[in-house]
């Protein structure tokens, strides 16, 4: 009786060990640990790009320039560009130079954020949602763009990744992932890119 009364009681303050762990969804997944640096391949382009795992950003960044606003079936739409040229850590090509190759891409906008920045203006930014492989597995999360030309890494992965996706990073290590993705050349990146253009 008394077992009962404290299984009510524990009811009643709104402790279910079941309906917590149905929640989240993750107890029984073992965490994935990665290095403070992974590369990334994102989905339909094979662009393999170094990306740092960053626990002090919420939201996930990509380099990005020339982001332009357009209107497609009613929604607002960002179209954007990556220069490989800013980051010219690509696999070789023989017929095209980094320099040469910019990827445009296409995505709704999920979301626009207004960042606070110190010692300089507020910056608006889109966010949106993005398909990419890291160790061998796709995942997909929330990007906002913008230009990290002048950064060494063009994408950031911030927490949210990490934690819908149960990942830990080691902050002492990097290139850590057990298994790759498959990424393309530059040759190759830059015959999809016109081919995407035609």
């Amino acid at each position: 009786m008394r077992i009962l009364a404290i299984f009510l009681l524990m009811l009643s303050l709104g402790f279910n060990p079941v309906i917590a762990e149905d929640k989240s969804g993750k107890s029984d997944r073992v965490p994935e640990t990665l290095g403070f640096v992974e590369w990334v391949v994102l989905k339909d382009t094979g662009l393999r790009l170094k990306a740092r795992l960053d626990t002090g950003a919420k939201t996930s960044s990509l380099h990005a320039v020339n982001v332009e606003e357009f209107t497609r079936n009613d929604e607002e739409w960002v179209s954007f560009e990556i220069p490989l040229g800013d980051h010219d850590d690509q696999p070789e090509g023989d017929l095209y130079e980094h320099e040469d190759v910019t990827i445009v891409l296409e995505r709704p906008v999920r979301r626009t954020v207004l960042i606070k920045r110190k010692g300089a203006p507020s910056q608006r930014r889109h966010v949106v949602d993005l398909e990419f492989c890291i160790a061998g597995t796709m995942h997909t999360t929330q990007f906002s763009l913008t230009d990290r030309g002048k950064f060494s890494y063009p994408v950031l992965l911030g927490r949210r990744f990490m934690r819908d996706d149960n990942i830990l990073v080691d902050s002492s290590d990097s290139f850590l992932a057990p298994r790759e993705c498959e990424y393309s050349s530059v040759d190759e990146l830059a015959d999809e890119s016109e081919a995407r253009v035609d």
